[in-house]
């Protein structure tokens, strides 16, 4: 049986391989990915879209990474270090220069039959953007 913990630590093992498909195949269909600053996106074809803008705009790695599961793994959590590069000039952010940026950062995850069903991805934007302008 595979647990939560195993299914977000295999999203983000995918995450750092720079493997969108392998986040994908971690999904339900119908995922609803809550980021940090915008609307709600749902459904693989919408974070899929999500995942290429930000490997345009962003280079990303994730360290430190330590996941929590709820009891009965219906939910998880993590918290972690993005370790970044800007390399393409995100709309309504500062210019893109190569800047590197070390951040840290949680997600909460629901999941159903072995796949994720909620995305919820926090960081201190205020703190990115010191660290990038």
């Amino acid at each position: 049986m595979t647990t939560a913990s195993d299914v977000v630590a295999a999203y983000f093992a995918a995450f750092n391989a720079g493997d969108t498909a392998g986040m994908l195949a971690c999904l339900s269909e119908d995922v609803a990915h809550h980021v940090n600053e915008g609307q709600v996106r749902v459904g693989k074809a919408a974070f899929g879209a999500f995942c290429d803008h930000m490997s345009r705009c962003y280079r990303e790695e994730l360290s430190d990474v330590v996941v929590f599961e709820a009891e009965g793994g219906a939910r998880a959590a993590a918290e972690y270090i993005v370790n970044g590069t800007y390399l393409k000039t995100d709309a309504g952010l500062p210019e893109a220069r190569g800047q590197t940026y070390r951040l840290p950062a949680g997600s909460f995850f629901s999941l159903e039959g072995g796949k994720i069903t909620r995305v919820v991805t926090y960081y201190n934007l205020a703190d990115w953007m010191t660290q990038v302008s």
